[in-house]
Formats: structure tokens, C-alpha cells, sequence
């Protein structure tokens, strides 16, 4: 490799590194697992790997950062992000935070397998914070590995891109690379360790910061750590938000509160829409910015099961499960509440500050729920019993979520006189057990259908326009949980052509893309409970 190969990503990524300028470093420089105390972060260096192998890039997220697909396919980039290699400027550190986990706190967490390699600024502007998921030991460790395996990078790469081609608020994924060397995990924490290759993630967002990065300095009574996180978070991370004539005091500190809290709604809302169930809701998972982050045992939706939860670790209580996600959010941030309590000394108005979440989620609930169904507007003395009587007969039956509003598109407001039969064929492909759909069922269903195509004919749109619109807000395309897992199994043989193939197809979820229709079909039988297609765990 030629020193001029790396110069050209010394002079196109402008590391910027304001997150270690700004805020206190962990004073000790060794890397062994401790707790670090006064501190945000430490300094860790990835540890080298073997033989680094390209599986999949992200041409898009690339462009972020102003390099080309060239640059993506050179020895350098593979270098680089398989943490071999650093360049000029980069300024690699593990951030310390704590958080609750299945609603118990567990003290200091921190990247534990994740190294930061700095912040960048792009030719915009805006700033990127470049992190590599697997990239090695770091003092917050513990009694892990910091390793990562390629099953767990596939997924984690691919629903990154999925999920922001969706519109869902997102971190995102620009590379994933095999590191030459195998990771010796129990998949199921069942005592049957295997070998598993491994493989590392760079996961690119405007910061990395957690609720659970407030909790800690506040669950230590460390007054200036919080202080200082939360200007630091203030002045960069909402620069765009800060009001122009913003005083530095409580008041500040509850209005932007409040904010999380708006942003925190509108990701939920999103991933209802969608049908992503999140799967490890800990508040060491939770954005400060609202973006989905840290995609470990996720999934989506199947047939609709509000009771659905895809972690094995989850599975008595079911505490994440898919309809649980708005109040678990809700009860993440009363506990940043608590943390910033430190710092207002006033329970009222970061009570008010609450109460945005639950106005913000409910309002755009009702929107999201009327765009799926291709309404102009909300109107509660319909909508709301259309919504909960639809909502209570889709479980009734396997009803697969993404094709059942999907399909719900192709009813003619024309139609309402129809039979029960006629109504419901263009609904039949979303059904996994077409058994289940006795007389009753149908009774119950086609008449949910015709007071729908009534409340319809009080739209304006033709049946077309309103096509179109529910099509824009209903993917066609998502990642199932059976196409992640074949994808994976191809790329353990050394074929990576599957990756790249869905990641392709879930850069257009909304489009029909002819030729691509088996991507969009639903759960196969034999991946009912196949490892990977039902549930996992959070070992990767």
C-alpha cells in the first residue's frame, strides 16, 4: 500500500475530534477493564486484525463523508475500517455511559466493542462521528471480548440502510469487513460455543451520545461531568434546535428535554409504521438524537403479534415486545429525567417536558395511521374505533403486516357493495394459514372493509391518488427476518453477493421493482423457527 493511497483519505476525511477536545478523557492510558470515574471517554487504539476482507459498502453514506465508490473499493478504505490503518487526524476513544437494562440499573456499560475513530466534518458542514463496531478490547469490556461475528455485523449493516431508506431516524452504516479471524460465541447461551468468523462495522451518525451517558455522572453525583455533557451535547449535537436567544440555565436544560422527547416520539412512530420491533430497549440503547441505534436482536414483524418480541433474552417477560415499544420509550426518558434532575432541581417541569413525548407520539400516531390507510386527515369520531377494530382483528389470524397494507391499497372505493369474498381477494396473499379464515372471520373482516371503502368515500382522492399515497408510507419491501439470515448463510460460504443484492433492493422499499418480488414475499415455512429467522439473542 502506497503512502499516497492513504493521503487521500487524510486530505478528503477533516476530522474535527471535538467530542475528546471539548469534554474530560480518562487520565489512565493503559486498555484494561476498570470503571472510569471523571471521565467521558477513553483513549483505545482497535486492535489489529489479520486479513480484512470487503464484503459490503454503503456508496451513500460514503458520499457523506466525501469519498467515492473508488475510494470504497481500495486496499486503504479495507484498512482502515477494519482498524488496521490510521490516518491523519484520527483521534480513536471508547465512550463511557451506564443504563438501565430490562429495567434494572447496571451501573457503568460504556463501548464495550465499539471504538470511535473520531468525528469528521464534511464538505457541508455537518459533522460524523465514524465509529468501528467490533474493533476490539476497551476498558469497558467487562467480561467480554469486544468482538463482533459476521451474523450480527450482516444484520446490524444491513438494517442501518434499511432502515434510513425507509425514513426512519437512524445511525448508519458505512462498511462491513471480515477481519480474517474467528470469534468464539454461544449463539443461544445454551453451553454449544462455536467458532464464527468475524467481522467488523463502521457505523457512522452525528453522535453516538445515550441517555445512558447522562445517567452515569448522575447516578455518581458527578454535578460537572453532567453539566459539562449536556452543554457539550447542547451547543453540537442540537446546534441546529439551540434558539438564538438561548439564556444557559434550567430553563434551557428542560426545553431541550422536551425536545429529546419529541424526537424520541417521532422515532417510535416510525418504527410502529414499519412494523421494527427494536428488541433491547435499554436506555444504553436509547439516542439522545431520536435515531434508532444499536441493531442486535431486532426484527420485524411477520405476521402481526403486538406480543412479539425477537429476543430470546425477552422472551418470559416480554418487556420489548413490539406493542410495548411507545411506553418503553416513555419510561427511557423519565429515567433521563431523573439524571437531569441533578442539574434543574425541579420535578415539574421536566414533568411538562414529558408530556411532549406522549402528545407528540399520540398525534403522530394518528397521522401515521391515517396516511397506512390513506386518509387525508385524522378524524377522531371514525377514525379512532377503525383504527382499534382493525388493529384488534389483523392478530386474529397470521396476517403478515407489510403485505396486508400493502395490499389494502388495491380495494376501489367503488367496491363496498362487493361480497365478503370479493373484498377480501386482493387482501389474500398477506395470510400465512388461509385455513384460518372461517366464515366468522370473514364476516368480521368484510365488514371492517366496506365502513373503511364508506369512510373513503368521503375523500377527495381517486382511488389511484390514494394508491399512490399509501404506497409511499407502506414498504414493499423491508428487511424479513428470513432474507437477513439467507444473506448471511451465503456470505459464511464467502459469498457476499446476497448482501449486496438486498442491500440494493431495500434502497427502494417503496418501489415496485420488477424482477425483485421474491424479496417482498413472505415468511417461509421452514423459517418459522429456524435460528435467526424467529428469534435471537443478543450474543454477537
Amino acid at each position: 500500500m502506497t503512502s499516497s493511497t492513504t493521503h487521500v483519505f487524510s486530505r478528503k476525511l477533516h476530522f474535527d475530534n471535538r467530542f475528546v477536545a471539548t469534554l474530560p478523557g480518562d487520565e489512565e492510558q493503559d486498555n484494561f477493564r476498570r470503571q472510569v470515574y471523571g471521565a467521558s471517554y477513553s483513549k483505545v487504539l482497535p486492535t489489529p486484525v489479520k486479513k480484512p476482507q470487503l464484503v459490503s459498502y454503503s456508496l451513500e453514506v460514503a458520499n457523506l463523508l466525501g469519498l467515492n465508490a473508488e475510494d470504497c473499493q481500495s486496499e486503504a478504505f479495507t484498512e482502515i475500517f477494519a482498524g488496521n490503518l490510521l490516518v491523519d487526524g484520527m483521534a480513536p476513544y471508547a465512550t463511557c455511559y451506564g443504563g438501565h437494562q430490562f429495567g434494572y440499573w447496571a451501573g457503568q456499560l460504556g463501548d464495550g466493542r465499539a471504538i470511535n475513530l473520531g468525528e469528521i466534518l464534511n464538505g457541508q458542514g455537518q459533522r460524523w462521528a465514524l465509529q468501528l463496531k467490533g474493533a476490539g478490547l476497551t476498558p469497558y469490556s467487562r467480561s467480554a471480548d469486544g468482538l463482533a461475528v459476521l451474523r450480527s455485523s450482516v444484520r446490524e449493516f444491513l438494517c442501518s440502510e434499511a432502515m434510513h431508506h425507509l425514513g426512519v431516524p437512524t445511525t448508519r452504516a458505512l462498511s462491513l469487513v471480515l477481519t480474517g479471524e474467528t470469534v468464539v460465541r454461544d449463539m443461544f447461551y445454551n453451553g454449544n460455543p462455536q467458532r464464527e468468523l468475524g467481522a467488523i462495522v463502521c457505523r457512522v451518525a452525528p453522535s453516538f451520545t445515550r441517555f445512558g451517558s447522562f445517567q452515569l455522572p448522575a447516578s455518581r453525583d458527578d454535578f460537572d461531568l453532567l453539566k459539562q455533557l449536556l452543554d457539550y451535547t447542547i451547543r453540537t449535537d442540537f446546534a441546529d434546535w439551540l434558539p438564538a436567544d438561548a439564556e444557559w440555565n434550567t430553563n434551557l436544560y428542560c426545553q431541550w428535554f422536551a425536545e429529546v422527547c419529541r424526537r424520541t416520539a417521532a422515532m417510535i412512530v416510525h418504527w410502529q409504521r414499519v412494523g421494527f420491533v427494536h428488541g433491547v430497549m435499554n436506555t444504553d440503547n436509547m439516542s439522545i438524537l431520536g435515531l434508532t441505534i444499536d441493531y442486535g436482536p431486532y426484527g420485524w414483524l411477520e405476521d402481526y403479534d403486538p406480543n412479539w418480541t425477537p429476543n430470546t433474552t425477552d422472551a418470559g417477560e416480554r418487556r420489548y415486545r413490539y406493542g410495548n415499544q411507545p411506553q418503553i420509550a416513555f419510561w427511557n426518558l423519565g429515567q433521563l429525567a431523573n439524571a437531569l434532575y441533578l442539574l434543574v432541581k425541579r420535578a415539574e417541569p421536566l414533568k411538562q417536558a414529558l408530556d411532549e413525548y406522549t402528545q407528540a407520539f399520540g398525534a403522530g400516531w394518528q397521522t401515521m395511521m391515517a396516511d397506512k390507510l390513506g386518509l387525508a386527515s385524522y378524524q377522531a369520531e371514525t377514525d379512532d374505533d377503525l383504527y382499534a377494530d382493525l388493529l384488534s382483528l389483523l392478530p386474529q389470524v397470521e396476517t403478515d403486516m407489510t403485505l396486508f397494507f400493502r395490499n389494502l391499497a388495491n380495494l376501489e372505493k367503488a367496491k363496498a357493495d362487493d361480497t365478503d369474498a370479493a373484498l377480501i381477494a386482493p387482501l389474500l396473499d398477506a395470510y400465512y394459514v388461509p385455513e384460518q379464515l372461517d366464515d366468522a372471520y370473514k364476516n368480521r373482516l368484510g365488514s371492517w372493509l366496506r365502513r373503511y371503502l364508506a369512510r373513503l368515500q368521503a375523500e377527495p382522492q381517486t382511488d389511484q391518488q390514494r394508491r399512490t399515497a399509501m404506497n409511499a408510507v407502506n414498504p414493499k419491501f423491508v428487511l424479513r427476518n428470513y432474507l437477513a439470515q439467507l444473506a448471511i448463510d451465503q456470505a459464511e460460504q464467502g459469498d457476499f453477493s446476497g448482501v449486496n443484492e438486498l442491500l440494493d433492493v431495500l434502497r427502494h422499499p417503496y418501489d415496485e421493482q420488477p424482477g425483485k418480488e421474491r424479496y417482498a414475499a413472505k415468511r417461509p415455512d421452514w423459517a418459522r423457527t429456524r435460528a435467526g429467522c424467529s428469534m435471537l439473542s443478543c450474543s454477537s
